[in-house]
C-alpha cells in the first residue's frame, strides 16, 4: 500500500519502519505481524515502495516500511514533511553483522530531520540479527553503535535526543520485546493500565501479569515489576497452546465468539492463567498457588480479572469517544 494514499490518519499510532536494504525490516514484520516461521523469511525479495500494514489491538496500529534504497527527500516518491509529522515512532534496523558505517550515518540524517519536523518523536534503533554474534560481541557492537550515533548527532548540533536500542533477533523472542515496548510508548492509557494491573496482582496473587495482543504476541502493558524474558517466552507459548487447544472445540451458537479462558499448572509448580478480553487481547499472569488454595485463590482471581476487563472495556470506550470527537 502506497503512503500517497492517505489511508492514515491522526488517530491512528504509526510506526516508521526504515533501514537500509536487506537490513531485516520486511523479516521482521512477517514473523511479528503475520506470524510467518522466520527460517521462511529467508528468501523474501526486497521492498520497492512504500508499503503500510494495519493492525487493530488496544489501539489502532500502522507499520510504514520504507524500501532502503529510497531517497529520504526525494518529492516525486512521498511527501517526507507528512510523512514524518503523522507518525509517533521512528524505528531503524541496524543489520549488526554487516558493516554498519553507512547504516549510522544514514541514521543521523534521519534524525536531524525528524527531530525538526516532530521534536518528541520516539526513536528507536534495532540492532538487528544478533543471532550470529557471540555475547560478548553483542555488547561490545551496541556500545560501538550507541556511541557512534551520539557522536554523529553532537556534530549536528544535537543534544539530548532519547534513542533506546535494542539487541534483536527474529529467531528468538528479543525482537517481541522491543516491539512491545515500542508499541507501549505509543498508548495514551499505559499508566492507568499499568495501575490496573498493579492492583490486579496485588490482590490475585499473581506474581507477573502481561496484556497480550494474541495474534502478534506482543505485550501492550504489564505490571510495574521488571520483565524477566524468560517468563515472557512462558507466557507467550501458553497464548499459542492456548489459542491451538481452543480451536478444536466449536462454540455454542456457531460462530459466536466465546471468552477464552485457560489455566495450567506447570511441573515446577508455577501456575499460568489467560483469560481473552476485547478487540484481540489476552490477558496472562503467571502465579505459584500452593495445592491447599489452588481452589479459593482461582475464585478470587476469576473475580478480580473479570473486574480488569469491565475496566479495560469502560477505557477503551473513553479512548474511543474522545478519538471520534477529535475527527
Amino acid at each position: 500500500m502506497d503512503y500517497t494514499d492517505n489511508s492514515l490518519d491522526q488517530s491512528r499510532a504509526t510506526i516508521l519502519l526504515m533501514g537500509l536494504r536487506r537490513s531485516g525490516k520486511s523479516s521482521i514484520c512477517k514473523v511479528v505481524f503475520h506470524n510467518v516461521q522466520p527460517l521462511d523469511t529467508l528468501y523474501l525479495e526486497s521492498t520497492t515502495k512504500p508499503t503500510t500494514e494495519n493492525f487493530q489491538s488496544l489501539i489502532d496500529l500502522a507499520v510504514v516500511e520504507l524500501p532502503g534504497q529510497l531517497n529520504l527527500f526525494e518529492p516525486s516518491l512521498y511527501d517526507s514533511e507528512k510523512l514524518f509529522s503523522s507518525i509517533g515512532a521512528l524505528v531503524y534496523v541496524i543489520d549488526s553483522q554487516d558493516e554498519y558505517l553507512s547504516a549510522l550515518q544514514n541514521l543521523a540524517v534521519i534524525i536531524k530531520y525528524a527531530v525538526s519536523i516532530k521534536p518528541k518523536i520516539h526513536i528507536e534503533v534495532l540492532i538487528h540479527k544478533i543471532d550470529g554474534l557471540s555475547e560478548d560481541f553483542r555488547l561490545d557492537t551496541q556500545r560501538d553503535i550507541m556511541q557512534r550515533v551520539g557522536d554523529d548527532l553532537l556534530d549536528y548540533g544535537l543534544e539530548g535526543v532519547q534513542i533506546s536500542f535494542y539487541l534483536t533477533s527474529i529467531f528468538d523472542h528479543s525482537i517481541y520485546e522491543a516491539f512491545s515496548r515500542i508499541v507501549q510508548k505509543l498508548i495514551y492509557e499505559l499508566p492507568a493500565l499499568e495501575n490496573l494491573l498493579d492492583l490486579l496482582m496485588q490482590y490475585s496473587s499473581f506474581d507477573k501479569v502481561f496484556l497480550f495482543d494474541i495474534n502478534s504476541k506482543i505485550y501492550v502493558a504489564t505490571d510495574s515489576s521488571p520483565v524477566d524474558i524468560q517468563t515472557y517466552e512462558v507466557c507467550a507459548e501458553f497464548i499459542d497452546v492456548t489459542i491451538d487447544l481452543d480451536g478444536l472445540y466449536e462454540t455454542k451458537g456457531g460462530k459466536g465468539m466465546r471468552p477464552t479462558r485457560c489455566v495450567s499448572k506447570l511441573q515446577n509448580g508455577v501456575t499460568l492463567y489467560l483469560y481473552q478480553m476485547i478487540r484481540g487481547l489476552a490477558l496472562v499472569g503467571v502465579s505459584r498457588l500452593d495445592d491447599g488454595e489452588d481452589a479459593t485463590s482461582m475464585s478470587v482471581i476469576d473475580y478480580n480479572v473479570a473486574i480488569f476487563k469491565r475496566s479495560l472495556e469502560k477505557m477503551w470506550e473513553k479512548s474511543k469517544n474522545l478519538e471520534q470527537g477529535n475527527l
